[in-house]
């Protein structure tokens, strides 16, 4: 007969327990904020005030605005994946390339906080530290894949794959950001503008003897 369960958790099992609980709201709290009332209302005051305890507590827990904004940022990361993670893959490369473009484009816009705090300088003391921008690296390790894929079957060309993928998330981040700016007219527009960079862009990576 086997033994039962331990019906009871050790007083460390449990302290451990509850301050992962209270890291996550904290966490939540923040993004909360972030979503609700964008990123000037990201305070370790406010978000203290939003759950009803001390600053003092939160500064325990991360140290700094900075490691509450570093921990925002890794949520926007696993976000981002996941976006990307929905993408399905089919028989056709390059339209799985574009696909995830696109999807890029998206989180963009329906996260539109976290990406502006990402990527778009919205908590302008802030700087992604060494594991924020592993983060980044990880989200983006689809689109990586994807290219390396790609030049493997020749569909685009063999060269270095980070530098092709940087080159797409720079070119595609500044149609977001211009249109975040409020440099487009319409949505349709920075679309339009956004579609014409991606074809482009890939369109320098493919082989000569590829059709345009």
């Amino acid at each position: 007969m086997s033994e039962p369960s331990q019906p009871y958790r050790t007083y460390s099992e449990v302290k451990l327990q509850q301050q992962q609980l209270l890291r996550k709201n904290v966490i939540d709290a923040a993004c909360i904020l972030l979503v609700e009332e964008g990123p000037e209302a990201v305070t370790v005051r406010r978000v203290a005030q939003k759950l009803s305890c001390s600053t003092k507590i939160i500064y325990s827990i991360f140290g700094s605005k900075d490691g509450l904004a570093n921990e925002m940022y890794l949520d926007g990361c696993r976000l981002l994946a996941e976006t990307f993670q929905q993408v399905p893959v089919t028989q056709n490369v390059l339209a799985d390339l574009e696909a995830l473009c696109w999807a890029y484009w998206e989180f963009a816009r329906l996260h539109s906080a976290y990406y502006k705090m990402m990527f778009g300088g919205a908590l302008s003391d802030f700087k992604p530290d060494e594991q924020s921008l592993e983060g980044t690296t990880t989200a983006l390790s689809r689109i990586l894949q994807t290219v390396i894929h790609a030049m493997e079957l020749g569909a685009l060309k063999e060269q270095n794959p980070l530098l092709v993928v940087r080159m797409l998330w720079s070119a595609l981040h500044g149609v977001i950001h211009l249109q975040f700016a409020g440099h487009f007219l319409t949505v349709d527009m920075a679309q339009e503008v956004y579609a014409f960079t991606l074809r482009n862009t890939l369109d320098v990576c493919k082989p000569s003897s590829s059709p345009a």
